[in-house]
């Protein structure tokens, strides 16, 4: 992982954030990655590498967890969906950016809408200073989900004494299982990715942070989507043994978002060979994939208006 700049923001608190590809900054929009639940700016190394050879990638960590950290004790440190969405809108706003897509993932996703939303609040609105001009929701929700079975699995045994990195790995692994789906697992083919998994899971995720998210899902109140504006390009990954947020969860977006598409399966670029594949889509199927989905979409926009010349 390289080093990441910081962002100081008002309450004290500082985001930790990379800029991949710079370069193409100010040629081509940035992408911005938003992770989940426990999610760090890194487990997205397989997706956001070999996409900032070709444009801007932001990846960072939520407040607590990674390399960021929390305000000052005196000032409180709760975590709400509301409060992670201005994190990130004053990292956007610090980088000066025009235009950009977004891209939530799980909870990232919540967080992705709540941004959008900001200026539609009926307490402290503010309006967003940048173009969101494609938004890419991935495993995510709009209200909380309820079906029984779901949701990441976390062990809550109290800890009375040091834990060895081995003790970890075994606390973390049936969540890092719950991310994938028992076929992926089991085949040897990916048996480096799962320890790489696995082995990220030790480093920089404090149990308190994730039972700080996990809370704010639980307690957010999301509204106003008839407000937003009518030309934002949307579209749905979900897999269909997603075992976190369900795949009834990502066809229920499509009624919020009527404009919004969901990931075509197939063997043209830009569509994924099936939706059999978990909840950390990126670690399916080949990654120029993902690569042409994301830039295929990407490019929709711009298509539409030059076909409107």
């Amino acid at each position: 992982m390289s080093r990441p700049a910081f962002l100081a923001l008002p309450d004290g608190a500082c985001l930790a954030y990379e800029l991949l590809g710079s370069k193409w900054i100010g040629q081509l929009e940035p992408i911005v990655f938003i992770g989940g639940v426990s999610s760090r700016r890194w487990d997205w190394q397989r997706l956001a590498e070999p996409l900032a050879l070709i444009r801007p990638v932001l990846i960072f960590d939520h407040r607590g967890i990674g390399d960021s950290t929390y305000s000052p004790e005196t000032k409180g440190d709760e975590i709400t969906i509301e409060l992670m969405a201005r994190d990130l809108l004053a990292l956007l706003q610090s980088l000066n950016l025009q235009e950009l897509s977004l891209c939530g993932f799980s909870m990232g996703g919540a967080v992705t809408q709540q941004l959008l939303l900001l200026p539609y609040l009926d307490e402290n609105p503010v309006a967003l200073p940048f173009k969101v001009t494609h938004v890419f929701l991935t495993g995510t929700f709009h209200v909380l989900w309820e079906e029984e079975g779901y949701g990441l699995k976390l062990d809550r045994t109290p800890i009375t004494a040091p834990l060895s990195d081995e003790e970890k790995k075994v606390r973390a692994r049936p969540s890092v299982e719950n991310s994938f789906d028992p076929v992926w697992v089991a085949n040897p083919a990916n048996k480096a990715r799962f320890e790489w998994w696995l082995d990220s899971q030790i480093v920089g995720r404090p149990l308190r942070t994730i039972l700080k998210q996990s809370r704010a899902v639980s307690r957010m109140k999301l509204s106003g989507y008839e407000k937003l504006p009518p030309d934002t390009q949307l579209l749905i990954i979900h897999g269909e043994k997603d075992a976190i947020v369900p795949f009834s969860s990502g066809q229920k977006l499509l009624k919020v978002f009527p404009r919004a598409q969901f990931v075509q399966t197939g063997l043209l670029p830009g569509q994924v060979p099936d939706l059999a594949f978990g909840h950390h889509w990126w670690e399916y199927f080949a990654i120029e994939v993902w690569i042409n989905v994301l830039e295929l979409f990407l490019s929709s926009e711009r298509k539409e208006r030059q076909g409107r010349l």
